[in-house]
């Protein structure tokens, strides 16, 4: 079973991020998928995470992610002020929505580093509200490039499902720019 821990906040898609992986999961054959927020009251703008299990048995365990094999980070102030990558596994991926380089982020780690600007992608695509970039499916391109288990394809259809036709083509555009431009470190 292949665990992923989703941070971001409030009003950024995280949740619809974690959701919309578990079902183009699902169009490429995975019997179990799940995806399940995990915030309390919080506001727009608050720390947010969200989790995605995907695996080829069904999944039976829907407790919070606490060991993810990655770690997807949609707003990298997060990397600071919360512990995203608290116990990801040894040989996992962290994957940042920053222009940095991988080795700008953090070294010395048991586990592999990849960065995407996602904010840059989703403005050339003008996916922007009230002047923030929505950057959620752009970083499900960079998932798509670091893990190489799910198809681009399954990702366009199901972006395809949740936005009207002319979002989802934006929403895909970030998704495939971004698995074109991301640093793999």
């Amino acid at each position: 079973m292949l665990e992923i821990r989703w941070h971001g906040r409030g009003g950024q898609g995280v949740v619809s991020s974690a959701q919309i992986l578990a079902e183009a999961a699902f169009y490429e054959g995975f019997k179990g998928v799940t995806a399940a927020p995990s915030f309390g009251a919080e506001r727009r703008g608050a720390p947010i995470t969200a989790s995605t299990r995907l695996s080829p048995k069904p999944v039976r365990v829907f407790s919070q992610i606490e060991n993810p094999d990655i770690v997807i980070v949609l707003d990298e102030t997060l990397l600071t002020s919360e512990d995203a990558t608290a116990g990801l596994k040894s040989g996992g991926w962290l994957v940042v929505n920053t222009p940095k380089k991988p080795s700008q982020i953090r070294s010395g780690d048991s586990f592999s580093i990849a960065t995407a600007d996602a904010n840059s992608v989703a403005k050339e695509v003008t996916l922007v509200v009230s002047g923030a970039a929505l950057v959620n499916t752009a970083m499900l391109g960079a998932f798509v490039r670091v893990t190489g288990i799910i198809s681009l394809e399954s990702i366009r259809e199901a972006i395809a499902k949740k936005f009207s036709p002319a979002e989802a083509q934006k929403n895909f555009e970030a998704a495939r720019l971004t698995y074109e431009r991301i640093i793999l470190g």
